[in-house]
């Protein structure tokens, strides 16, 4: 039986930390992923990458393999003793039993490591340990992206792009499974943010909007077009508005992922600019206004 030097095929040191060897094992299984991977014998590789992190990714099996001492050193063969299980404890994952399976891995593992486990749900559990980690990575994006339900074109850590439909109405802090795009091979989870937006303030739901105007629109009223997720509309500011009124327009903040769930609305907050007096003639005009009003704001 052909011996398998697992810290050679992820090429590392024999006192390799765990940090350290996590970190060859993703970068190798990304390269050698059958999805994107270029190398002709990427797949197998990609097993053999798998089965060596199996082993000297677990303290409990590192030990073991280690232990095989001077067999390891001629790198030829390995032909353990009969009924040698190298002092691993099955029974930690099965609770005793027959039966074996590893998920396709090579013969010298199986006569490692295999030899235990049991059929049914122990050996379920065991395969499910096995299987390729899962990776969360963060997803910004626009509130008009959530509005509308906009495709998103997602750079993976893979190296590779997909584009990604990003569901209307999601909340930040949900996520997107994406099956078997992780660089280890296990699901990538996209993590909802989203970007800080440079005309709107949001609220759950809800988005607000300043609108400067002018002292005279205030007191006199007028129509304004102002910007929605949606697009531009025409709002209509009453005479007598004050700095800090609310307008609101309904159902036109982030919409709500059911029938159940209401959409939020936007708020149009005025702001009542007043022009600077700039000049001697600014300045006696405001000097005129004061004498003109009669009107104190305090």
């Amino acid at each position: 039986m052909q011996y398998k030097d697992y810290y050679k095929i992820l090429g590392v040191d024999r006192d390799i930390d765990h940090a350290e060897l996590k970190k060859s094992y993703r970068k190798l299984a990304r390269k050698y992923h059958p999805d994107v991977s270029t190398e002709a014998n990427a797949e197998e590789r990609f097993k053999e990458v798998n089965e060596a992190y199996e082993v000297l990714g677990d303290e409990t099996k590192r030990a073991q393999y280690d232990n095989l001492g001077a067999d390891w050193q001629n790198g030829q063969s390995f032909n353990p003793p009969p009924g040698w299980d190298g002092g691993f404890d099955f029974n930690q994952f099965t609770g005793g039993g027959g039966g074996h399976s590893t998920g396709g891995f090579s013969d010298f593992f199986e006569s490692m490591f295999g030899g235990g486990f049991q059929q049914g749900a122990h050996q379920q559990r065991y395969q499910q340990r096995a299987k390729p980690a899962n990776e969360v990575m963060k997803l910004y994006v626009d509130l008009e992206d959530v509005y509308a339900g906009n495709n998103k074109r997602v750079r993976l850590p893979n190296g590779s792009s997909v584009e990604v439909k990003i569901p209307k109405g999601i909340e930040e802090g949900k996520k997107i499974r994406l099956s078997g795009k992780a660089s280890t091979g296990g699901d990538l989870h996209l993590q909802i943010a989203f970007n800080k937006h440079p005309v709107f303030k949001r609220e759950d739901k809800d988005i607000y909007l300043d609108l400067p105007i002018a002292p005279w629109e205030a007191a006199l009223g007028t129509s304004a077009n102002i910007k929605t997720l949606s697009g531009e509309l025409k709002l209509k500011i009453p005479a007598g508005s004050s700095s800090g009124k609310k307008m609101r327009i309904k159902g036109r903040g982030l919409p709500g992922k059911s029938s159940g769930n209401l959409s939020g609305d936007q708020f149009v907050v005025i702001q009542i600019v007043t022009p600077p007096a700039e000049t001697d003639e600014d300045k006696k005009f405001y000097e005129e206004m004061e004498k003109k009003f009669d009107w104190k704001p305090r």
